[in-house]
């Protein structure tokens, strides 16, 4: 809550503003919200509002929001020599989806460095190339710079005023963007496993842990999935003009920022039905837990999907990979997606009674979009009422802590069984 304060405040800041711009309270506000929580949804447009001074100010809110409050906040009491205390151990381990207190510094300093670096390397390939679209090297690489951080840590903010769409036939800079963008969202535990492997040179072979196997395994048949299905709906549609390639990139790019990037090469009010549906579905799932995404989380999906696969079978466990899952992360997956849905509706029929003369197909996109922080959006968020927008955030907070730290948060103190009544068998389905 803090950092939205804050961030509510830097963008307020004239400075910030191009000349004769004046933002709103509800504005800022929205603007800070969708930054903090990496969403990339906006009700004004970014490149018209902001001026430099305001650029470098999103960069900075970006990757307290993508990298992670906790984070960042490690990085600087290791700077200062400050002694990382018990409480703020427990905050570190919740913000990261850790179990144990084993590890969790030098896994922060990790993450840091990892995505710094990745941010960095994005910035200085995009700035090299963007030089043939913009005049001066000073604008190519601020440009390069800022689509760098909002590609990795998945924001969706653009200052080009059109996301990517003058970018929708250079493949180069699409294919570094879809790299960066999964870099962002696959997961923190993963980028540290797979530098390890890297840096492996045991006797050994190195064994990636369950999570990675499952997390990476779902988000890229997702990836796959949604691309494929595109095409298919899109063919006589979006598509029939035209050419093979185009229509490849098309769909995957649109694909691989459902996981909860939102910049696109396409307006999505271009897509069809059935394409609006499918990719609000993807929003919905969004990226990995431990990432700088939002949404259910890809192996909470997947772990859904498994337990009706292996029920369906007769089975009364999970089993892959050569591993078993344990029972009580089967429990919080169907916690977690139980609560979304009930949020997800309840936020629809809201902004439904709130604006009726808005298409429920618009509305279920947009409810996504922010739940997903993916940012992603049919063009009706600023026009929306201040009611709607205050739902929004609140699906922008919700969606980029997590579904189990926004729980954490409103639970009370958790209370030891002193006894048990007899046990009863209910009918259920």
């Amino acid at each position: 809550m803090t950092a939205i304060i804050i961030s509510t405040f830097l963008l307020s800041l004239p400075i910030a503003h191009q000349p004769g711009v004046q933002l709103s309270f509800t504005d800022a506000l929205f603007t800070a919200v969708s930054a903090i929580s990496v969403t990339g949804l906006t009700v004004v447009s970014t490149a018209d509002t902001f001026n430099t001074i305001g650029y470098f100010i999103l960069v900075f809110i970006l990757q307290l929001g993508g990298i992670g409050i906790m984070t960042l906040g490690t990085f600087v009491w290791l700077v200062f020599g400050k002694k990382i205390g018990l409480k703020n151990r427990q905050l570190i381990m919740i913000d990261q989806n850790q179990s144990t207190f084993s590890g969790l510094v030098r896994l922060m300093r990790q993450i840091l460095v990892i995505i710094i670096s990745i941010e960095l390397l994005g910035a200085f390939i995009l700035g090299v190339h963007f030089q043939k679209y913009f005049d001066g090297w000073q604008e190519a690489f601020i440009q390069g710079l800022f689509a760098s951080v909002s590609a990795t840590t998945n924001a969706g903010f653009d200052i080009t005023g059109t996301s990517l769409i003058p970018f929708a036939n250079d493949y180069f800079v699409q294919i570094i963007n879809m790299v960066l963008i999964i870099l962002g969202a696959i997961g923190f535990p993963v980028l540290v496993e797979l530098k390890d492997f890297c840096l492996h040179k045991g006797p050994m072979p190195y064994r990636f842990t369950l999570f990675t196997k499952l997390t990476s395994t779902t988000f890229f048949l997702l990836v796959g999935l949604g691309a494929i299905l595109i095409l298919l709906f899109e063919h006589n549609h979006f598509f029939s003009d035209k050419s093979w390639h185009e229509s490849f990139f098309y769909a995957l790019f649109q694909s691989v920022s459902t996981r909860s990037a939102g910049l696109a090469t396409m307006d999505m009010a271009d897509l069809s039905r059935p394409s609006i549906l499918l990719l609000s579905g993807m929003m919905f799932i969004g990226a990995s837990p431990s990432s700088v995404g939002g949404g259910i989380r890809t192996t909470t999906f997947a772990i859904m999907v498994l337990s009706i696969f292996f029920y369906a079978r007769g089975r009364d466990s999970i089993k892959i990979f050569g591993r078993e899952v344990d029972p009580k992360d089967i429990h919080k997956a169907f916690i977690v997606v139980s609560t979304a849905l009930i949020i997800w509706c309840g936020s629809v029929m809201m902004i439904s009674f709130l604006e009726p003369a808005t298409s429920l197909s618009e509305i279920i996109f947009e409810v996504s979009s922010a739940f997903g922080t993916t940012g992603f959006s049919l063009g009706i968020t600023p026009y929306l009422s201040a009611g709607a927008k205050w739902i929004l955030v609140a699906l922008m907070f919700i969606g980029r802590i997590g579904i189990f730290s926004f729980l954490f948060l409103i639970r009370g103190n958790t209370v030891t069984e002193q006894f048990h009544y007899p046990k009863e068998k209910v009918i259920i389905g």
